[in-house]
């Protein structure tokens, strides 16, 4: 019984031993894995707060070293990716000061508003425009520094070259373009401010010179229109055939040089008040053959014939007499100086839904699709090309007539071949 016991007791401290011995090597073990998950902690704490250069040391344990490799590769990867961001990052702020700097030097004033209109942003013109400095303008009411010229309602997104009076600034003339920012969630405008005075100040003096200017060249050529028609009436006594063919031939200039100045003239009142029509019914053939009459001396002279090709739906026309004259008289010669061959100018009436057309139409050397776009523009001039005498107000005022009486002037050209000048006139 003695030894049972004995036996029993040897065991149990048996036991006790190799539990110790257990319990210590976990111990170690565990000691091992909390020393490891340490220097994870560190390194993943490091990498939060930005530091790429921490790497976990290699250890001797194959489970271990395989976390590890992983870890230290993400870590350089990570690290590279860094770069990469701060070289974007450079090249961004590069741009960025690069696009400040073209729109700053910028002769427009460029600023951003929201839809309260308040100032998100502006460049140095709009500051000193609006007489403020630096970033006191953010926040403000654009219209606390503009107003427009005309008081008028409008919507901030239909603002295209509409003049507006700046309070700080008031002998400067300016105009204003509104572009929507669509790309951002926000309603954002862009607000383009553009300083025209310079650009007035010329038009203002052009204007009043030409105005001057024609004023003062009528009176003589009137003068002279008037003593060849006394010529021509043999008041200063008779004439030779040769003298009278002279004589003609110098009243046909001297029409066309008052014409030119009346062109002028027209042009100027045009644009300080308007074209004001009197209407009234007109025989159109006659009326038509009248013009052509008139102009025959000038086609001769350039050796081509008009001739006139009447519709038969078309009798009457309701318009401005002398105004529309002007027009078909205008045409025909610049038809006349633009046909390089010898065929006929053709003038050709017509219908269309509501109105009466009025067509002439050369085969001459034709208008290219990039003039076309041009020719009804103030001051161009086609004539430059073959060395004419041209203002290039004709085709200008050609057409503001025809607007004025509702109708508008159709341009088609094959270049070489055919031009046709097709007037459109409410009936």
């Amino acid at each position: 019984m003695f030894s049972y016991f004995y036996i029993v007791n040897i065991c149990v401290i048996l036991v006790f031993i190799c539990l110790f011995f257990i319990t210590r090597r976990t111990n170690k073990r565990w000691s091992k894995i909390n020393d490891y998950l340490g220097k994870v902690t560190t390194t993943v704490d490091s990498i939060r707060y930005g530091n790429l250069s921490t790497k976990i040391e290699k250890i001797e344990h194959p489970t271990y070293q395989n976390v590890t490799d992983s870890i230290n590769r993400m870590v350089e990867t990570l690290n590279d990716r860094e770069k990469m961001i701060i070289e974007y990052q450079s090249e961004l702020m590069r741009q960025n000061k690069l696009l400040e700097s073209v729109i700053n030097s910028l002769s427009d004033g460029i600023l951003i508003i929201n839809e309260k209109f308040e100032i998100l942003r502006a460049t140095p013109k709009i500051l000193n425009w609006f007489g403020i400095k630096g970033k006191d303008i953010l926040g403000k009411n654009v219209f606390e520094f503009i107003q427009p010229v005309r008081e008028e309602s409008f919507e901030v997104s239909e603002l295209k070259n509409t003049e507006i009076f700046i309070k700080h600034t008031p002998t400067n003339n300016f105009i204003i373009n509104s572009e929507p920012l669509t790309s951002l969630e926000k309603k954002r405008y862009v607000l383009i401010i553009k300083d025209i005075t310079t650009e007035k100040e010329i038009e203002t003096l052009k204007e009043d010179f030409v105005a001057t200017l024609t004023h003062d060249l009528k009176v003589p050529i009137v003068a002279a229109a008037n003593i060849i028609d006394l010529f021509l009436a043999e008041k200063f006594g008779e004439i030779s055939e040769k003298q009278k063919f002279a004589l003609n031939s110098m009243k046909t200039s001297n029409q066309s040089l008052l014409e030119l100045v009346q062109i002028l003239l027209e042009t100027y009142k045009l644009r300080e008040q308007g074209i004001k029509l009197v209407k009234s019914d007109i025989e159109i053939d006659p009326y038509i053959e009248e013009i052509i009459e008139e102009m025959k001396p000038i086609a001769k002279d350039n050796k081509i014939d008009v001739n006139y090709f009447p519709c038969q739906d078309v009798k009457v026309i309701n318009a401005d007499a002398v105004q529309l004259r002007r027009v078909i008289k205008n045409l025909i010669s610049n038809a006349i100086d633009h046909s390089n061959t010898k065929k006929s100018i053709e003038v050709k009436t017509g219908t269309y839904n509501g109105g009466i057309t009025i067509s002439v139409i050369d085969y001459g050397q034709g208008i290219s699709k990039d003039e076309i776009k041009m020719i009804f523009n103030k001051y161009y001039s086609a004539a430059k090309k073959l060395r004419k005498v041209g203002t290039g107000l004709g085709l200008y005022l050609s057409q503001q007539i025809a607007v004025a009486h509702g109708g508008e002037i159709i341009v088609t050209s094959e270049e070489n071949v055919r031009t046709e000048f097709c007037v459109k006139i409410p009936n």
